[in-house]
């Protein structure tokens, strides 16, 4: 069996998750890693890696369509946001030489990717989300308030503000910003899995105790049911083609929760899921091999706390 990771960067847990899965279930394995630079410390721990244009170039899906024609790729599976979209158009493509791009549709991914329309896709759902405006002088809903890209991830400018004053610098510094309340309460992420067709496998809440750049450091798994039965409805109507991250806020007085984000990929803390026992990665092996997989609930271990720490490997 042979799968791609797109833009592996720093996804070494990622890559281990497959590895150990791969043993596991008895399987030949052989991983293979894109990236745009040789040092990217994930491809010290693929198989063989390649590297590819970088996104925006028009060779860039041209490319990974070659490889994974030429080495037999199986399945391709991407790790960050700014490529989604794109390979979501091209998914017949890769499936046209063989492989399956575990990618969700284009539709799901562009309400994803642009989140002025990410809160009123909730809405549609009949999940609670923070309303937002994309103009600063249309602002009325109160302080503290939090403005970020409407195309952001990783936290990267993206602030909780306490006055308009505040407000109005940082939208003049944000190209293309949205603004929505505050909500002052616990986060949580849920890692969500489904096979092909969309049906869930796993659905794995955890409260992010610690975060550092929007990227979770330390994390306890909590099968809280309310958000289980919350996300089974997101995922009935989503339909996510293998696995989909989920942000939430449960508000500290009302116990109400509040969604904020999806990403349909593996989050960077999915393998802490994984570790837990909701065995995605495993799962998505399966998938591959043509097996079918039902929902097995709270596979993950309640409780359990992870904390990561940073490590260093030698490229060069």
């Amino acid at each position: 069996m042979r799968i791609l990771f797109t833009s592996v960067g720093r996804r070494v847990e990622l890559v281990e998750a497959f590895r150990a899965a791969a043993d596991s279930l008895g399987k030949e394995l052989v991983i293979y890693g894109a990236d745009v630079s040789e040092s990217a410390p994930a491809l010290q721990f693929c198989d063989k890696t390649v590297i590819v244009p970088r996104i925006k170039d028009e060779s860039y899906i041209p490319s990974l369509i070659d490889i994974c024609k030429n080495e037999k790729i199986d399945a391709l599976i991407p790790t960050i946001d700014t490529d989604l979209h794109l390979l979501s158009l091209h998914k017949g493509d890769f499936e046209s030489v063989g492989t399956v791009a575990v990618i969700s549709a284009p539709d799901k991914i562009a309400l994803c990717r642009d989140k002025r329309y990410t809160a009123d896709y909730f809405h549609s759902v009949g999940l609670k989300s923070p309303t937002p405006v994309d103009d600063v002088n249309a602002y009325d809903a109160g302080f503290p308030a939090f403005i970020k890209p409407k195309d952001g991830s990783s936290s990267i400018n993206a602030y909780k503000v306490s006055s308009m004053e505040e407000l109005i610098s940082y939208a003049n510094q944000i190209p293309d910003y949205i603004i929505q309340p505050f909500v002052t309460g616990t986060e949580y992420t849920v890692d969500a899995f489904c096979d092909f067709s969309g049906k869930p496998v796993f659905i794995t809440p955890r409260i992010r105790l610690a975060v550092r750049a929007g990227e979770v450091l330390k994390t306890e798994i909590t099968n809280d049911r309310k958000i289980i039965d919350e996300m089974k409805v997101l995922i009935a109507d989503y339909k996510p083609c293998g696995a989909i991250t989920v942000q939430l806020i449960r508000e500290a007085t009302t116990g109400d929760d509040y969604y904020i984000e999806i990403n349909p990929r593996f989050g960077g803390g999915a393998p802490l899921s994984i570790k837990a026992g909701a065995n995605s990665a495993e799962a998505l092996l399966r998938l591959i091999d043509g097996e079918t997989l039902g929902y097995i609930d709270s596979a993950a271990e309640n409780g359990a706390v992870f904390s990561r720490f940073d490590q260093s490997v030698r490229v060069k």
